[in-house]
């Protein structure tokens, strides 16, 4: 098999030496997706819920460039600088997820780049 990379415009571009993604064969590993503006490169303003929307966003962009989307998620692993925010988090999370949500670790972090509140990861499918 071979590792292909995987940009796109619609989501921010990496913030140090990685890629959005990686794709090889039927999987698509990505990077956490911080809840920034691909336009405008800096955070979004407001709660967790509205970072965690961007944050998704994002993903389902870099997801749908590598040939994928949410649909064929297998597992999500979403880090929360703050475990208080996990209900708001959640909400908005189902929102993304309405039917046979994927598996999905949430652990609490000290910091993330960039001072965001969230950043979640995944591995897909490809379609």
């Amino acid at each position: 098999m071979t590792r292909q990379v995987v940009q796109t415009d619609k989501a921010p571009g990496a913030v140090g030496p990685y890629s959005q993604a990686t794709k090889t064969g039927q999987f698509v590993f990505t990077a956490g997706q911080l809840p920034m503006d691909p336009d405008t490169g800096k955070l979004v303003p407001g709660d967790i819920g509205d970072q965690t929307r961007r944050s998704l966003k994002n993903l389902q962009a870099v997801l749908e460039a590598a040939g994928s989307g949410l649909e064929t998620v297998m597992k999500t692993t979403v880090f929360l600088q703050d475990m208080a925010a996990f209900k708001l988090m959640n909400d908005v999370y189902a929102e993304f997820f309405t039917e046979n949500p994927p598996a999905r670790s949430t652990v609490e972090v000290a910091a993330l780049p960039l001072g965001a509140g969230i950043e979640i990861e995944a591995i897909a499918l490809v379609r």
